[in-house]
């Protein structure tokens, strides 16, 4: 199964706007060691402007030269998350700046307790297989939260974990923690946890850090995952033809940045523009515009043979409800059809209004829904069912009763856990909940009952001590 809106005419058309806009427009890059290395790939550079205009060779040539295929692991190596082998992964939001109840109705500043809840859960979740921070905790100094916040995922959960990385000097810190974690800095090379997230600025700017911390993370080399968030009418044209154009040139340029800092190292597609609502001047998450996009950019990303990043399955509505259902599950089939890698970031309140483990969990169910439609099934002998149809129909009874619906039913059929399919009196019996409550209990049930697999003794020691001496080296 698989979802297109792009004809190969049409890709090959925003390819070439992109390249023109590279050569002629170019990008701006506010780093110095970079720039240097786009002028010995004899790209144009303006030193003055920082700004430089990439040849198509250049970009083709990187594409050629970076690694298209790539796993990332959890402290349990049989928990992994991979890309371009035709396989889809769920990830919770790396990490927001609130944290609302499980209403969805007060909110406060997010904190590093919430991290290991956050982990706990996202272990839990049997869909996600990506566990997020879904807290940016600022009560810690930026310059060593991503540290802190890294190891707080490592003890609570046993899957490949996502958080924002800050800058060069923290990075090489984290690189410390995979280290500790793995055994080894040979193990944590060959079973990377995680990755630093490279977020160009539109229109066609990259940031120093984002770009900076590079030079530490390709020492492994850790993949990129490259993900501009061009705002359709915003921070891109006002059309969706005009921002895939100008989402895919951030995207070559950010391919050729790193393969200049460390050629082949992995690099993951990151078509996640969005649209902007002129009426509330807000970033759109759900729109029909986010869909259209997303399903284009992953065709623009296997254009170039690359595994893709969009963001479908989220919401702007701020709980759940009728509308996240619906936004959620539009969105998301719409991007598994189209042959996406991962799809993220989950557990969203509204657009960047918070954290929501009961949004989170209401998600994980929608992504078991998609997950059966994509499993489609099985034409054989065997279930077309010719003889079981017999025998029903010539000796009287119903297919219940059947050995044939006994061995098949399980496999043919999805089970949900939240979703309702009661009798009216069950569903009033057991007080008529919605779909928020049963959210709600089932957080609760996860936080009392589940228990991840916890750091040995000896690895704690080893964590502790790269917290230490990155406390002493990083907070003035």
């Amino acid at each position: 199964m698989e979802f297109k809106v792009l004809t190969d005419e049409q890709i090959g058309q925003i390819h070439n706007a992109s390249i023109k806009i590279l050569e002629t427009i170019g990008v701006q890059v506010s780093h110095d060691e970079v720039l240097k290395l786009f002028k010995q790939a004899n790209a144009e550079v303006d030193e003055s402007k920082q700004r430089v205009k990439i040849p198509e060779k250049l970009v083709m040539e990187s594409i050629e030269k970076c690694g298209k295929k790539f796993c990332i692991y959890g402290r349990d190596r049989d928990k992994k998350a991979r890309f371009g082998y035709g396989e889809r992964n769920y990830n919770s939001i790396a990490g927001e700046a609130h944290w609302v109840d499980d209403l969805c109705l007060e909110r406060r500043p997010a904190s590093i307790d919430d991290v290991a809840i956050a982990g706990i859960v996202g272990d839990a979740l049997e869909n996600i297989n990506i566990v997020g921070a879904m807290s940016d905790p600022k009560e810690l100094p930026i310059n060593y939260r991503c540290v802190k916040v890294a190891a707080e995922l490592l003890r609570n959960t046993t899957k490949p974990i996502t958080f924002w990385f800050y800058d060069r000097k923290s990075a090489k810190y984290i690189l410390e923690l995979f280290s500790a974690v793995a055994g080894s800095e040979e193990d944590a090379i060959k079973y990377p946890y995680g990755y630093p997230f490279l977020e160009p600025i539109s229109p066609l700017k990259f940031p120093f850090h984002g770009v900076d911390l590079l030079f530490e993370t390709c020492k492994f080399p850790l993949p990129v995952p490259i993900g501009p968030m061009a705002q359709v009418g915003a921070t891109a044209p006002g059309t969706l033809a005009g921002t895939l154009a100008q989402e895919n040139a951030e995207i070559l340029a950010g391919i050729v940045i790193v393969q200049l800092i460390r050629q082949g190292t992995p690099v993951c597609y990151g078509g996640i523009p969005h649209a902007f609502d002129m009426r509330t001047t807000q970033l759109v998450f759900s729109g029909p515009e986010q869909a259209l996009m997303a399903v284009a950019m992953t065709q623009m990303g296997k254009y170039y043979g690359l595994p893709v990043y969009i963001n479908v399955g989220l919401t702007d509505s701020k709980t759940v409800d009728a509308q996240a259902g619906v936004e959620v599950g539009i969105t998301l089939v719409l991007g598994a059809l189209s042959g996406a890698d991962i799809f993220g970031h989950l557990g969203i309140s509204g657009v960047d209004q918070a954290s929501s483990l009961t949004m989170l969990i209401m998600q994980d169910e929608v992504i078991g829904y998609v997950e059966r439609i994509m499993r489609g099934f099985e034409i054989s002998d065997e279930t077309l069912g010719l003889d079981v149809i017999n025998t029903v129909v010539s000796e009287g009874g119903t297919f219940l009763s059947q050995e044939h619906t006994v061995r098949h039913f399980r496999k043919e059929l999805w089970f949900p856990t939240l979703l309702d399919r009661q009798f009216w009196q069950a569903w009033r019996d057991d007080n008529a909940k919605d779909m928020m409550t049963r959210c709600i209990e089932k957080k609760n049930m996860i936080l009392k009952n589940h228990r991840p697999k916890p750091i040995d003794d000896d690895t704690e020691k080893e964590i502790r001590k790269v917290l230490s001496y990155a406390i002493n080296e990083l907070i003035e």
